[in-house]
């Protein structure tokens, strides 16, 4: 007769809590030798700890449970190393974003305080502009190609800009996602 470990005992042993071991049991990732059908009480072997221990450490490792499968899966050492690769590229690519992040946070408590606002009155001043309908997410593409453009016949023209480079932004497009917009060249 073989030797089996209640659910209890390899949760010991594995440091895999019951919770957590009935969980892999219901997405396949680690079943149990035999389930009681009277009682459903699920028991395990020995040999099965070693697949429970790597479980615990992949997890551990943030790996997802569908390429613990995979790893978990395949005999072949490579196929395996590109299912480990690819975990270790998504959590470089978190780690990125996370510095990033941590960097703008930083940033937040290290910057002196904004200069003041005031509202005035320029006289008016001739401008060429260029105006259209545009969606917010093209919204920084579109200011940049427009922008190119009244250089362009600034210089065409062989004007000179008078004053800095504007824009004029309907608050459709930061609330319907699309609307108006107008970028201007003083000259």
């Amino acid at each position: 007769m073989k030797q089996t470990l209640t659910v209890g005992d390899f949760s010991r042993i594995t440091h895999l809590s019951v919770k957590t071991l009935r969980h892999y049991h219901q997405v396949g990732l680690l079943d149990p030798d035999q389930v009681d059908p009277e009682t459903g009480y699920r028991h395990y072997t020995p040999d099965q700890i070693p697949t429970a221990q790597v479980i615990r450490r992949l997890r551990d490792l943030n790996m997802p449970i569908a390429d613990v499968k995979a790893v978990l899966a395949t005999t072949d050492a490579t196929a395996r190393g590109e299912v480990i690769a690819i975990h270790l590229d998504r959590l470089e690519s978190e780690l990125a974003q996370t510095r990033a992040a941590v960097e703008s946070l930083r940033n937040l408590l290290c910057r002196p305080a904004t200069a003041t606002i005031e509202h005035r009155t320029v006289p008016t001043a001739p401008a060429i502009a260029i105006t259209a309908a545009v969606d917010r997410a093209d919204l920084l593409p579109w200011w940049q190609g427009a922008l190119a453009e009244l250089h362009a016949a600034v210089q065409a023209q062989h004007l000179e800009a008078t004053g800095p480079t504007g824009g004029l932004y309907a608050s459709e497009i930061f609330q319907d996602e699309h609307g108006h917009a107008t970028v201007f060249v003083p000259a």
